[in-house]
């Protein structure tokens, strides 16, 4: 086995402070695999890995708006800030992009004008189509018309739809799906109006009055969208009323704008809602949650905690002073439904990092988390631009500082300032969306002859005289994968077959010089196999039809 072991050995200018970069790296991090990032400012976005050393760039011609993923193909998806005046908030956006591994804007998408705005947040689904936020403009006539009270509604409001857009050619998108909050709000304050109900009973409705304001248009201001394909679910995150919100996709358009239909057969009604009961008159501050909260997902199966939900709570507001957490929630999903104790269960979170904020931790606004497979956990404080890796315990084992900020790259030893960051998301080194590319180690992104700390890397890579030798076929495959490894010994070595996220899942070792992997079960996309032994290494993308 060919493995090159990455060394970085630092004597750290004691005339230059560490204020930017790496700066600490423990025992203990999840190494394999790199960290991508946008900065606020910029019109890059970057990865690196765990020693801080950029990997690749890519550039856009718009700053973030606010979101960047990398793709299970290799490809950037990116949302852009188009300057929209109409709708002026923090979080706006207006394009959605994708850019190839060589930097090459293979699709530019927008979603600005008088009438509406993507913001945030977006995702994209194992079909290809993109699901976005955006707000919605709404007069004050129509709001009075659903029961918003006329002293408390501004000329315009901002409701909120999800879109599912079908990207076609260059620059063009097909609206496949589309939900509409409006078509889901209730008030108790006047009779003679269509949506007049009881709010405590009906919290599949958003009280139109809730958090209702004379001067405030972004009312809701939803900053984050995830998607679960297994129950084929939206969960979405509302930053002013201290809530998530889940809801149905596999309803058809009609059917996500009423009550019944789809999977649930609750159309597109709230499925399940966690954070804040005062909303929905179920409860009191004191049995609030949620403050100011970003970046709510789904923990991907195979990883600890799987397919329980992650959120980053800001804490602003919070009762008792303002501190950030980050929590681990397990809704009570059963079926495609949750059980309807009322206020929604859990009353309290399966795990939390910093409660009573022993790390003085405190980040007021964007940010996130991200569960990693060996149980620790990424935190990117989002306004301070600061990245760590804690483990399960709360203990920091890793930490890097933003070095780009509104005037360009910073130097070692500069303030860190306006290095705001939206989202950080790390990628295991078996990621689909790294095969068949090169990923060179570079230099630190900041401007510096010293590396900010002591750091190394172990990193297995593929030996690729062994190419030629192993026969996989049939490429791509829909029933079982061949193995032949003819005269090369690889007994009692371990196969191992990951998905796009990066997740494991097929493992078995090596006990003839032909062998045969059923794939039939396994759901249509890009895979990496691996074959490991005490001498060499191989892999290999497969791709399953």
């Amino acid at each position: 086995m060919k493995k090159i072991i990455v060394l970085f050995l630092v004597i750290v200018n004691q005339l230059q402070s560490q204020t930017v970069g790496l700066t600490q790296h423990s025992s203990g991090t999840l190494d394999d695999g790199y960290v991508l990032f946008a900065p606020n400012t910029s019109n890059n976005t970057y990865l690196i890995d765990k020693c801080g050393k950029q990997i690749k760039s890519w550039n856009s011609a718009y700053k973030p708006g606010q979101s960047a993923y990398l793709l299970p193909d290799g490809t950037l998806f990116r949302t852009g800030n188009a300057n929209s005046t109409t709708f002026n908030a923090g979080g706006k956006g207006g394009v959605v992009e994708k850019i190839d591994w060589n930097g090459n804007v293979t699709w530019s998408y927008t979603i600005s004008d008088a009438t509406k705005c993507q913001h945030h947040d977006a995702k994209v689904l194992p079909n290809g189509n993109v699901l976005v936020i955006a707000w919605e403009k709404k007069t004050n006539t129509e709001a009075i018309a659903l029961g918003r009270t006329s002293t408390l509604v501004p000329t315009f409001l901002w409701s909120e739809q999800i879109l599912e857009i079908q990207p076609v050619g260059a620059t063009g998108g097909n609206v496949v799906w589309e939900w509409h909050l409006w078509d889901h709000l209730a008030q108790d304050v006047d009779v003679s109006k269509p949506n007049y109900t009881t709010i405590a009973s009906n919290p599949q409705l958003l009280n139109i009055n809730y958090g209702a304001s004379a001067t405030v248009s972004d009312w809701i201001h939803m900053n984050s969208i995830d998607y679960n394909p297994t129950l084929d679910q939206i969960v979405m995150s509302s930053h002013n009323l201290n809530e998530i919100w889940i809801i149905d996709h596999s309803t058809t358009t009609a059917q996500a704008a009423n009550h019944s239909g789809g999977n649930s057969g609750k159309g597109g009604d709230f499925l399940y809602r966690w954070g804040n009961p005062q909303s929905y008159n179920n409860g009191t501050v004191a049995n609030q949650k949620l403050f100011g909260q970003h970046n709510a997902r789904w923990i991907e199966a195979g990883l600890p905690y799987e397919n329980q939900l992650m959120i980053f709570n800001n804490g602003a507001g919070r009762t008792g002073g303002n501190y950030t957490t980050v929590e681990i929630i397990n809704p009570p999903v059963s079926g495609y439904n949750y059980t309807a104790t009322l206020p929604y269960l859990p009353s309290t979170p399966s795990w939390i990092y910093n409660s009573g904020n022993p790390n003085n931790l405190y980040a007021m606004n964007i940010s996130g988390a991200q569960q990693l497979s060996n149980g620790n956990v990424l935190v990117c404080n989002g306004p301070s631009g600061i990245f760590t890796e804690v483990n399960a315990a709360g203990t920091t084992l890793w930490r890097y500082i933003n070095p780009v900020n509104a005037t360009g790259i910073m130097s070692q030893g500069t303030t860190p300032t306006q290095n705001t960051v939206f989202r950080c998301t790390f990628y295991p080194s078996e990621y689909s969306g790294f095969s068949g590319h090169v990923l060179t180690t570079g230099s630190t992104i900041e401007n510096t002859n010293t590396v900010s700390a002591a750091c190394s890397l172990t990193l297995a890579v593929s030996d690729t005289d062994l190419t030629n030798e192993i026969k996989v076929y049939p490429n791509p495959v829909k029933e079982n994968l061949y193995l032949n490894f003819g005269n090369l010994d690889f007994a009692a070595s371990q196969i191992q077959i990951y998905n796009a996220l990066g997740q494991k899942v097929y493992e078995n070792e090596v006990n003839n010089t032909e062998m045969t992997i059923p794939v039939v079960n396994y759901s249509n996309g890009i895979y990496i196999l691996k074959i490991n032994s005490n001498k060499q290494q191989f892999t290999k993308k497969v791709i399953i039809e």
